[in-house]
């Protein structure tokens, strides 16, 4: 296990499983504000793992300080370096703040990405707001048509002036170090990953040789054989994939299409279901076949 998932403090322990989204924040800074923030997410394309969102914050003074202490886009930096700046970012907490949010995948429909990031920033700036700190700007890194989000978020915040760019954590130093925060917790949260599906057995089926998470030939930058190799050993002709994958991405989906048995459900197109639950005529106004035919009866008084 590597020196990011033995030490993080924002990371689940070894033996606890990530079933929900959870949020950790570091001590509150006590330095006297107006405080600038930043915001970052890491793990959006990966099949493996949750996403993680991560914010940092330090006085507006302390700016000129940030551009000193080496905090760059997380995936710029080796494992040990981002270790090294989450410890200078938890080493002085009169000036220095942050926080993460890992946030489940799992979710049945899936959430859009861009939706559960807006709401996990906006969770994120309300919750330090709520701490008694001052926000006078606001930084964020997000993919896409960036002044639409701007305006929103300056709409929920008006007092804040808020900067959303791409590839903010590269431009911005407050958004570097959020980008580190996000990167070293969501890296333990897969390096310390605790497969609930294991509980009561004595041995694990599978291996805790995970990579980083990106298996996808169509990404040549991130593809990890590791992962690949993992994906390969660790599916089930039945039950698929433990929880830490991400079904409804394409590539989990074609090695189930692939690998595992075959379903036939017995309704393929649902007609038949939703004819069952649709309303009755004549005297059966009102009742579906279903509560007719199980003879199911509304009761407006025992």
């Amino acid at each position: 296990m590597s020196e990011e998932a033995s030490v993080c403090p924002s990371a689940p322990g070894p033996s606890t499983p990530l079933k929900e989204s959870y949020t950790y924040h570091s001590p509150t800074p006590t330095a006297k504000g107006p405080y600038i923030l930043g915001v970052d997410e890491a793990g959006r394309g990966p099949v493996l793992g949750p996403l993680v969102y991560g914010i940092a914050y330090c006085p507006a003074s302390y700016k000129e300080k940030m551009e000193e202490l080496g905090f760059a886009d997380s995936k710029t930096l080796n494992a040990e370096t981002r270790s090294g700046l989450l410890d200078i970012l938890s080493s002085d907490p009169p000036n220095l703040g942050w926080s993460a949010i890992s946030s489940g995948m799992l979710r049945r429909p899936p959430t859009n990405l861009n939706r559960q990031s807006e709401d996990a920033t906006i969770l994120l700036i309300r919750e330090i707001l709520a701490k008694g700190i001052e926000l006078s700007e606001v930084y964020v890194d997000a993919l896409g048509t960036t002044t639409t989000y701007e305006k929103y978020l300056s709409s929920l915040f008006p007092s804040i002036h808020f900067t959303v760019a791409t590839k903010a954590d590269s431009k911005f130093k407050i958004v570097g170090a959020a980008s580190v925060a996000a990167k070293v917790t969501r890296d333990a949260c897969v390096e310390g990953w605790h497969f609930e599906e294991r509980d009561g057995k004595e041995d694990c089926p599978w291996s805790s040789e995970l990579g980083s998470g990106y298996p996808s030939e169509l990404d040549r930058d991130f593809t990890d054989p590791n992962t690949q190799a993992w994906l390969k050993t660790a599916i089930d002709p039945v039950f698929g994939f433990p929880k830490i994958v991400r079904f409804s991405w394409t590539t989990v989906k074609v090695i189930l299409d692939k690998s595992a048995h075959k379903v036939k459900w017995t309704d393929e197109g649902q007609a038949s279901l939703i004819k069952a639950f649709e309303g009755g005529k004549g005297l059966d106004k009102g009742r579906c076949a279903v509560t007719r035919d199980l003879h199911i009866k509304s009761i407006d008084t025992l």
